[in-house]
């Protein structure tokens, strides 16, 4: 178990079906600014607020009245430069969020506050092909380790943000096809979750949380428009678009890893032929590495050969990074982000990745998007995903407010 004291630069957008730029959605992602102000600030005066999150002394003292009626926080008489002034302060109620990210291989739990601060978070090792019930178990029983040695009352939970790695029907909450853990697709998990932790829970693709991640506990707090993708056993995409998580029509997004490569290559997983997935991902990389090597790999073993300068593993993530930098010029022709983010297991090969990322990306972008466009390493590495399930669950207002 591991303590973290620092707080996110800024909040999260809201992951909600609200359409990104709607009232509603705006007037909580200002919420959020004023609550990470406060969070990060300790209390401050409606003024200081105003220069702080950049929004009018008339809009935040519209949103600070809602929140102090709502409980979410305290308002004080106080003088500032010989001023009346009005004092915030963000409630301390005890409550808590957490954070859950199942892969193919691990789980992951986070516990954090209502101010974002982490209170505690663990991983542990799952068998490949883990059957949903597994998975579920071994999420459950880490939860409770986690709640016991921090000593936090089951009846301080908020609820569970948690990231499944594959394509999820928002309408039913349903593993659809195509997911990495074959053995969960058709099953409810929503309602299977909710059932077993016994708490709220909002279940999300896992590159979704991961792009939620870098615009609340990352460096990216300024940025509106965003695409991060997670490199693993799959390749997928979250998309922050004006400010908030895209999910299209049924919440089938970000599916970067199926994008067409190379039409006469490999069949994919999907039932397609040639697929990004075929060419770049960790497992691809390994299967091609393991034919020289005498031993099994792993993704770790990737970056390890690579900071080493071994020949044939920079060949191959010089050819991943080039079909992944074409996939992603496709998508950044059509949305125009500011930056892309890669994040997944291999974050620690840096420059390593990101160069051939972004020669594929300059090569088949419109050269305007292709300058005008960031690509970087995320720096969250495998915790990405379970602090954006955090960040899902406290940006419910019924829920953070309570």
């Amino acid at each position: 178990m591991s303590v973290e004291s620092a707080a996110p630069s800024r909040p999260a957008p809201k992951p909600s079906l609200h359409k990104p730029g709607s009232q509603s959605a705006l007037r909580q992602l200002n919420e959020q600014r004023i609550i990470q102000a406060l969070a990060t600030g300790g209390p401050q005066t409606q003024a200081e607020l105003a220069r702080q999150t950049g929004l009018s002394t008339a809009t935040v003292s519209n949103i600070v009245r809602g929140m102090a009626d709502s409980g979410t926080v305290t308002t004080s008489p106080t003088t500032s430069s010989g001023r009346r002034a009005l004092s915030v302060a963000l409630n301390d109620n005890g409550s808590i969020a957490v954070g859950i990210d199942i892969g193919r291989r691990h789980v992951r739990v986070v516990l954090a506050g209502p101010d974002y601060r982490v209170l505690c978070e663990e991983a542990i090792p799952l068998t490949a092909g883990h059957t949903a019930e597994e998975g579920l178990d071994a999420a459950a029983e880490l939860l409770g380790r986690l709640l016991t040695e921090s000593g936090t009352p089951r009846s301080a939970l908020l609820g569970a943000g948690i990231g499944i790695p594959g394509p999820i029907d928002r309408r039913t909450g349903t593993v659809v096809q195509g997911a990495i853990l074959p053995e969960w697709v058709g099953i409810n998990i929503l309602e299977t979750f909710s059932e077993r932790l016994r708490i709220p829970v909002f279940i999300d693709n896992d590159a979704n949380l991961g792009a939620l991640a870098q615009v609340t506990w990352g460096p990216h707090s300024s940025v509106e428009n965003l695409i991060f993708v997670k490199i693993g056993s799959g390749i997928g995409a979250g998309l922050i678009l004006n400010g908030a998580l895209y999910y299209g029509n049924v919440g089938i997004t970000g599916e970067l890893g199926h994008t067409t490569i190379d039409e006469h290559g490999l069949i994919c997983r999907c039932g397609n032929r040639g697929c990004l997935e075929t060419v770049a991902s960790t497992a691809t990389m390994i299967s091609l590495l393991e034919r020289t090597s005498h031993r099994p790999l792993t993704a770790p073993d990737i970056v390890q050969l690579a900071l080493g300068g071994d020949t044939a593993t920079l060949r191959v993530l010089d050819d991943a990074g080039l079909a992944i930098g074409r996939a992603i010029a496709h998508v950044a022709n059509l949305i125009n982000p500011e930056l892309i983010v890669l994040g997944g297991s291999l974050t620690g090969l840096g420059d390593i990745l990101l160069d051939p990322v972004r020669r594929g990306l300059h090569r088949h972008a419109v050269p305007v998007v292709g300058e005008s466009t960031t690509v970087s390493m995320g720096s969250l590495g495998d915790r990405a995903e379970a602090l954006g399930g955090v960040a899902v669950v406290l940006s419910q207002p019924s829920l953070s407010s309570s």
